[in-house]
């Protein structure tokens, strides 16, 4: 199945904006995308043309850090099932568990264009569990997944001092949050040193091998000690973020830094950081140093609600993008909306970031973060085709969202609303 949209002006995030093109998808794919109509021995293969004159069209938007499913719209605490606030160290569970497919928020954010949310639990805990990368369209969140086991979530700073802390445990302090976070991280380390020990025993023939007993806590770790699976460090304050740093650092961790509220104020480091984590041997686990593959920044659109927000700058993303850091930009749903994810992307256009880069936040550096560059985030061929067509700009109050496809097909229309 061939089918072309013609006579828009597209977003490609993969270059210069083209003003009057055309994209062809195949199935789930994008065919082609070219300036002016479409070439002659491609038109007769086309099985449907849509003519959508002059609107946007651009990669579906994807949140790289969000709870959508997780805090269910409306439903109070019957709904709330993103924190597990019964221990401190929770990496084991699976957003996938407590998604509630059905939340409304999923059908809110289709409607904006949002394609693609990277959600999980929230920071009540140092390690939280693992991520889910979701599509924002489906009955049920096995055919809403892209993937399962995304990220592992900690939480650094207020949030999960005050849990705990508040019920007469560690962490009580910043030091006990990373005290934590470094004994889940040597205690998996010695995890797999038994594994790996055990499993050259049976190579070399032995009969009698001692294997660990199951832990699930240090096994759902273990991809995280090689590199094969990134941590979102969940930081607002200058130093929490560099704790982060310096954990990856001591563990080979890759990672990002959400929130990165006061990143403005360390960008040199930060910079830096980022610069270094570019040598492959990086981000490969202990022993060895981190890989910071970029900054999830937000929500822009936000009071200062907590003592570590005091210093919270709407020029941040501009900052730290002019520093060279790959920035994409969250709503951390429900504290903003989904569906306000391009306005709060507008108002870090509004504040000095670009708008290249502030469109490249919500499509294709957000891609990146979460996993998916290679398949979602642009419009190029061999893409996956999810698409979002706006009336006008996104940046633009006044524009609305026309048509939404996923896996190339069409999965909001508005005139049906």
């Amino acid at each position: 199945m061939r089918t072309a949209i013609i006579h828009a002006h597209l977003f490609t995030q993969a270059g210069p904006p083209i003003e009057q093109g055309y994209l062809v998808i195949e199935d789930d794919r994008i065919l082609s995308v070219g300036a002016g109509e479409i070439p002659s021995d491609l038109a007769p293969t086309l099985d449907q043309t849509l003519d959508v004159s002059g609107a946007c069209l651009l990669p579906g938007l994807i949140d790289a850090h969000c709870h959508v499913g997780l805090f269910n719209d409306g439903l109070g605490k019957e709904g709330e099932d993103g924190n597990e606030e019964t221990e401190p160290v929770t990496p084991h569970l699976l957003a996938t568990d407590g998604i509630y497919s059905e939340d409304r928020c999923f059908s809110e954010a289709l409607a904006a264009g949002v394609t693609a949310v990277l959600t999980g639990p929230g920071s009540a805990n140092v390690l939280s569990g693992q991520f889910a990368l979701l599509h924002t369209q489906g009955q049920r969140v096995e055919t809403m997944t892209i993937q399962n086991h995304a990220a592992l979530k900690a939480a650094l700073g207020e949030n999960p001092k005050t849990v705990h802390g508040g019920k007469d445990r560690s962490p009580a302090t910043r030091m006990g949050t990373a005290a934590v976070l470094r004994e889940a991280l040597q205690k998996a380390g010695r995890y797999r040193d038994k594994i790996e020990k055990a499993k050259a025993a049976e190579t070399a023939g032995k009969t009698d091998v001692e294997q660990p007993d199951l832990d699930v806590r240090l096994e759902s770790l273990l991809p995280v000690l090689c590199g094969e699976r990134p941590v979102k460090f969940h930081a607002h304050r200058a130093d929490d973020i560099l704790t982060a740093v310096r954990i990856a650092n001591e563990f080979g961790l890759r990672y990002t830094l959400d929130h990165c509220t006061e990143g403005y104020r360390i960008v040199d480091i930060l910079a830096e950081e980022y610069r270094q984590g570019q040598d492959n041997d990086r981000g490969q686990g202990f022993p060895g140093k981190g890989r910071l593959e970029g900054v999830i920044v937000g929500p822009i659109l936000s009071d200062r609600s907590k003592p570590e927000l005091t210093r919270s700058d709407v020029s941040n993303a501009a900052i730290l993008a002019q520093a060279r850091l790959p920035v994409a930009i969250m709503t951390d749903h429900p504290v903003i909306p989904i569906q306000y994810l391009t306005v709060n992307a507008a108002i870090a256009c509004q504040a000095g970031l670009p708008e290249d880069l502030a469109l490249a936040a919500i499509t294709s550096v957000a891609a990146r973060l979460s996993g998916i560059g290679q398949t979602h985030g642009t419009l190029e061929p061999g893409k996956k085709a999810d698409l979002a067509l706006f009336s006008g700009h996104p940046f633009d109050y006044r524009s609305q969202t026309l048509r939404v496809w996923i896996n190339g097909q069409m999965v909001y229309h508005k005139e049906e609303r």
